[in-house]
């Protein structure tokens, strides 16, 4: 049996039993590293039209033709399995690709051998030239794979500071501020780990860098909180800690803060990321602020952030039990659900299905249906979510719809910059692409009239991203639900003027039965 190696890690390179083959055929590395990570046979027609996209179909079919035949020559007659209509590497082939096995070792859990194994940016510096739909498909598999290379890194930083190795959380987090030098956060866990290491020059040299960048890229100087971390009395447990609890067979990562009679729940819109949400200022404030009226528990769901990537559409009805199990995992009996956005359905679903576990429900620039009908008129119509959404992924890596989300941030260059780094680092263009599919197909209307829960809907009067007529039918269609007409344009709840929400949510909690 042929054993065949592929590195996709970095320029791609093929090898027999150990041997490189050098193949100097750039659309046939392309063609098959393409055959590799879909696991499948490949139409022809496909590989030919994806080749040479300019061909006539006649054309491109006889230089697939010759091109397969040097590829054989090359690696073996025994590589490929071609017919008339596909082509596939030969199921007798022994294959190994090393974003396979990085993917499989993340999966498991095995983040440590994960981050040795991603040694490169997915086809660093390879395009076979005048193949846009090739490398359209490189730019969604490179944006996946470096999604779950910033997840695995930051779980190994986690995992070897809390065991006291803090030479090797600095080293990964190295890395991690290598994939995003303007991230404070990464900045602040390499600087962190290095005192804690005991190499403070090391530190001072990364605290100046980091000062460098962002004063260069965004025009800004770095936090105090990162200031503070050369300060002598150091403490290891001032960062906020990021505890993980396993449901479904997944892995969901979440937060507690604070203390009160109360517990408060808080599930944001399409993305989050519970570590970074804490760099923005003025996101810090509210929930630094929440977490004054009740404990306050933050929490990632599946496929997002520093939870497990797993599927790119998780339902409301998975969110929901997603909910149950953060829930047990904090010891919370009864909760305020604050349902921001997307977040929205599946607090209305858990509180629908378990009044006795939620004291009251706050909904905040949220609605109960993805996209538009003739009797739901406060969204989006599907074709306009559908241009909507790629424009999003067309921007992704980039602060993309921060002029929706947040107009009074628009023109902020640190808030640009965040928002930027949370959507990297929280997900990749094809994972937000299947999840929004999944939101612009969500329809919870039939559980408002089951909420019996005390329910506060909150939404500001000019939001551009869901407009206040579905804030309007949420109230109108759970039970004594109140509504309040919030000033403002800004999506985001932390955006804009703050204390208006405040007020309304700390009236609002002091209003429930303790």
């Amino acid at each position: 049996m042929a054993r065949f190696s592929i590195r996709t890690f970095g320029y791609p390179e093929i090898r027999r039993d150990g041997e490189p083959c050098r193949l100097p055929l750039r659309k046939g590395l392309a063609l098959l590293v393409y055959l590799a990570e879909t696991k499948s046979a490949v139409a022809r027609e496909v590989a030919a039209t994806m080749s040479w996209p300019d061909s006539s179909e006649g054309v491109a079919r006889g230089r697939l033709r010759r091109m397969l035949h040097r590829i054989q020559l090359t690696l073996g007659d025994d590589c490929l399995s071609i017919d008339r209509s596909t082509i596939r590497w030969a199921p007798s082939v022994d294959l190994e690709v090393d974003s396979a096995l990085f993917e499989a070792a993340c999966d498991r859990g095995a983040f440590e051998l994960a981050g040795r194994l991603q040694t490169d940016e997915f086809l660093a510096g390879f395009t076979p030239n005048g193949c846009p739909q090739f490398d359209e498909w490189a730019f969604f598999r490179r944006e996946a794979l470096r999604g779950r290379a910033v997840q695995a890194l930051e779980r190994v930083v986690q995992d070897k500071n809390a065991a006291g190795d803090y030479a090797a959380a600095a080293a990964h987090a190295a890395r991690l501020v290598a994939l995003d030098p303007l991230s404070e956060v990464y900045g602040r866990a390499l600087i962190r780990n290095l005192m804690l290491a005991g190499d403070r020059s090391a530190a001072e040299r990364q605290l100046d860098a980091l000062t460098v960048r962002l004063r260069d890229e965004l025009g800004v100087a770095p936090e105090p909180e990162t200031l503070a971390l050369l300060s002598p009395a150091l403490r290891t447990d001032d960062a906020p800690t990021t505890h993980y609890v396993a449901g479904d067979g997944v892995h969901l990562a979440f937060q507690i803060h604070g203390a009160g009679p109360l517990d408060i729940l808080l599930l944001p819109g399409f993305v989050s990321h519970v570590e970074r949400v804490w760099e923005e200022p003025h996101c810090r404030v509210l929930l630094s602020t929440l977490a004054t009226m009740g404990r306050l528990i933050l929490f990632d769901r599946r496929g997002i952030g520093l939870s497990d990537r797993v599927g790119f559409s998780p339902s409301v009805a998975a969110t929901a039990r997603d909910i149950a199990t953060v829930l047990d995992a904090a010891g919370s009996r009864r909760t305020v659900l604050l349902g921001a956005s997307e977040g929205g359905p599946a607090c209305i679903a858990f509180a629908a299905e378990h009044p006795e576990r939620v004291a009251g429900l706050i909904l905040f620039a949220s609605l109960a249906k993805g996209s538009a009908t003739a009797d739901y008129p406060h969204a989006l119509q599907a074709a306009q979510y559908d241009r909507w959404l790629r424009q999003l992924v067309t921007e992704w890596g980039g602060p993309a719809g921060i002029e929706t989300f947040a107009p009074s941030l628009a023109g902020d260059a640190q808030a640009r910059a965040w928002w930027a780094g949370l959507l990297r680092a929280a997900s990749s263009p094809g994972a937000i692409k299947g999840l929004l599919e999944a939101f612009r197909d969500m329809d919870v209307r039939q559980l408002l009239p089951l909420v019996s829960v005390p329910t506060l809907v909150l939404h500001r009067r000019r939001d551009r991203a869901v407009v206040i007529g579905a804030g309007r039918h949420l109230a109108s269609h759970i039970r004594d639900a109140r509504f309040v007409e919030l000033e403002g344009a800004d999506h985001w709840m932390f955006a804009g003027e703050q204390q208006p929400v405040i007020a309304e949510i700390g009236a609002f909690l002091a209003s429930l039965p303790m």
